[in-house]
């Protein structure tokens, strides 16, 4: 008996967006339509032209045809099959491909680098005690910045790009202008060990760029009045050295330490709100899902090229539009990443349970960064191995293997579809989210890579390591 002349060739099928809406009513598909084909049945939908989709059908992504898709001996005749269709970025990032230049200048090790949210300008920090600007279009060192006495542990740009806040070994935080390389203000002086990581306020909750917090070995997280000086706020409840400290969008401050916890903030008075359980040994690292759209805030890399309005209200509503297509349930998601080589998956504001606890690496992760189209999640661990993650119910996708050392980081692309890591092995590596497969490799280096940027509007990758050169 053939079994295939038995199935249906046809489905009724019903387009339903990545936010729920439901788009036109149902239609019958063929079995054999593929993925172009149901691009532009939703752009007629959509009354669009030339829009680029994603569809998934329980779960699964369309990358062929429907039926290779859909488990077809399973088919109800009566179901209503929802194929579910996100939209691309409009953009496409060109992959590196190569290195530009090689740019020396520090004299240790290059600790962090990083990007403005508008591109335009890189920063890195140094075990040399300097950060240093770089001038992207002739490829050359611009200011060295000193006034630090000890290695510089972390950089963070403010959201309008017009300060770089840097902090030291010694709990010092200074700040600095990328215009003329001098110091903004007094250095601020409090934490009793070392900083460990930095976060801004966001664009969206106050254009002014005032507030800045820092999480330390110390065990404390302050918040603090970047044009005073002071300590405004000073979060204690952390038993042991703070990892990391992430600000949300929705005014709340997330902290990460040795002490195994997660601490949800309130940002304006420093209440806590929970303490997130469940991770075995230290969290080193957390990522929001809107971190890109925080980071990039008023600035997209695309459409404002042409658009240079300093009006503060427009850009904060511009920020705020793009806060909230990507948090369209209006739910900020937290990953958080340990040494006890598990991911978890938060529901913060809600929440005190974890969505998902990933498992599969066999070592420390040491970084994780939700994709900017916040679908997708990526995790470096010391097991030589990158994994990606569904974002939503943190369902692992799969492994990533050709780093012959511990991975130390992660950079997506901004359109989402070429992800970046560092390791170890002095190597660079540019994997395909299309095929899940190794794109590029860039090799250079010559030792242990442990910073690596991709800028906001694509066109650069910045990565640093133990050979004090700035690769670009």
């Amino acid at each position: 008996m053939d079994l295939d002349n038995d199935l249906p060739s046809c489905v009724q099928a019903r387009f339903k967006s990545d936010t729920g809406e439901e788009t036109g009513s149902p239609l019958d598909l063929p079995l054999n339509i593929n993925k172009d084909q149901l691009t532009l049945i939703c752009n007629a939908l959509l009354k669009e032209e030339d829009k680029h989709f994603l569809f998934f059908v329980k779960d699964t992504e369309i990358t062929s045809t429907l039926k290779e898709a859909l488990d077809v001996a399973t088919l109800n005749s009566e179901e209503v099959v929802e194929i579910i269709y996100q939209q691309q970025a409009v953009f496409k990032v060109r992959p590196v491909t190569r290195c530009t230049s090689s740019i020396p200048g520090h004299a240790e090790a290059v600790i962090s680098t990083s990007f403005s949210p508008s591109g335009k300008h890189l920063a890195s920090g140094s075990g040399d005690t300097t950060v240093r600007f770089w001038d992207l279009n002739t490829q050359t060192p611009l200011h060295v910045c000193k006034g630090h006495t000890n290695w510089v542990l972390c950089i963070s740009w403010s959201p309008d790009g017009s300060k770089l806040a840097s902090a030291c070994k010694q709990g010092r935080i200074m700040l600095w202008d990328p215009i003329t390389g001098n110091q903004v203000g007094k250095t601020m002086i409090g934490h009793k060990q070392w900083v460990t990581a930095l976060a801004w306020e966001p664009y969206i909750r106050n254009p002014e760029c005032r507030k800045l917090a820092s999480s330390s070995k110390d065990g404390d997280v302050r918040i603090w009045d970047t044009v005073t000086g002071h300590t405004i706020l000073s979060l204690t409840g952390h038993s042991k050295a703070v990892t990391c400290v992430k600000w949300g969008g929705t005014g709340l401050i997330y902290t990460s330490s040795q002490d195994r916890t997660i601490k949800v903030w309130r940002a304006e008075d420093g209440i806590l709100c929970r303490t997130l359980e469940g991770h075995a040994h230290w969290v080193n690292t957390l990522a929001l899902s809107t971190d890109y759209v925080l980071r990039t805030g008023p600035f997209h890399p695309i459409l404002d090229r042409l658009d240079t309005t300093n009006d503060k209200t427009v850009l904060q509503q511009r920020a705020l539009q793009r806060y909230d297509e990507t948090c369209s349930r209006g739910d900020e998601r937290l990953v958080s990443g340990s040494d006890d080589f598990t991911l978890f998956l938060w529901l913060p504001e809600k929440e005190k349970r974890p969505l998902a606890r990933m498992t599969g690496h066999q070592q420390l992760i040491n970084d994780v960064k939700f994709s900017p189209d916040a679908r997708i999640i990526a995790s470096a661990s010391f097991d030589k191995s990158v994994k990606l993650w569904e974002s939503l119910t943190g369902k692992f996708i799969t492994t990533l293997r050709g780093h012959v050392q511990a991975v130390y980081m992660v950079a997506w692309s901004a359109d989402s579809r070429l992800l970046l890591s560092s390791s170890a092995d002095s190597t660079l590596k540019v994997w395909s989210l299309k095929t899940k497969k190794l794109e590029l490799d860039l090799p250079g280096h010559a030792d242990e890579v442990y910073a690596v940027d991709w800028s906001p509007d694509g066109t650069y990758v910045a990565s640093g390591g133990k050979d004090k050169v700035l690769k670009l």
